[in-house]
């Protein structure tokens, strides 16, 4: 390879190694032409599968601040540069090696740091990111429709105790409590619906409410 062809080959795979969210080495001894095409499908137009020289590649991660050792560059190899979801792409090539036993997974680097074989292996166990989110947000929904129902049950027992306020009660108030400051007491009744109501949605013991000895 002529010195700009390599110059050039080490300033994109320099780029591979900053902008991937992980990378993953293989060595490939002993697959077909058509193989390799099927592990390119298989891991995605968001991945960069590329067969690569090591010395270049050495030169390239260091560049981009990676530190390979001289084990996972050792025997041809095949790089893996995952722009999308590195858990699904660990799990499509422990997949593919189900199948193709000649692709050997030597190591990589994911989330800034080095991830032996075994580790690639736990991460394709993973659930993906896709799969944890929509976990996630059933569990908000369902956790958000108690305390709808908690609040709801609140206004009624509210309601039943201290009857709803209504337009007709305002204009009751005599003209002079507009010019006074006016201090409401809160029935003891009332304090125990929103202590039950609360431990409803907590479910925490509900205290009873003690009274204020007269003056």
């Amino acid at each position: 390879m002529a010195r700009p062809d390599k110059a050039a080959a080490v300033a994109e795979m320099t780029e591979d190694f900053k902008s991937a969210t992980a990378t993953y080495l293989t060595e490939y001894r002993g697959l077909t032409v058509t193989s390799m095409k099927q592990l390119r499908r298989s891991l995605g137009a968001d991945t960069k599968y590329s067969v690569v020289k090591n010395t270049l590649t050495k030169i390239a991660a260091k560049n981009a601040g990676v530190d390979l050792s001289d084990d996972l560059l050792a025997g041809p190899s095949a790089v893996a540069f995952i722009k999308g979801d590195a858990i699904d792409a660990a799990r499509n090539l422990k997949n593919f090696q189900k199948e193709n036993p000649l692709l050997i997974i030597k190591g990589g680097i994911y989330e800034g740091k080095f991830v032996t074989t075994a580790e690639i292996m736990k991460l394709a166990d993973l659930e993906s990111r896709e799969v944890l989110l929509a976990k996630l947000a059933g569990a908000m929904k369902g956790s958000l429709a108690k305390a709808a129902r908690s609040f709801d049950a609140l206004r009624i027992k509210l309601e039943a105790v201290s009857g709803p306020i209504t337009d007709n009660a305002k204009s009751e108030v005599p003209a002079q409590a507009e010019t006074t400051e006016a201090v409401v007491e809160t029935p003891a009744e009332t304090n125990d619906v929103v202590a039950e109501v609360a431990a409803e949605a907590t479910d925490a013991p509900v205290a009873e409410a003690t009274e204020t000895p007269a003056e």
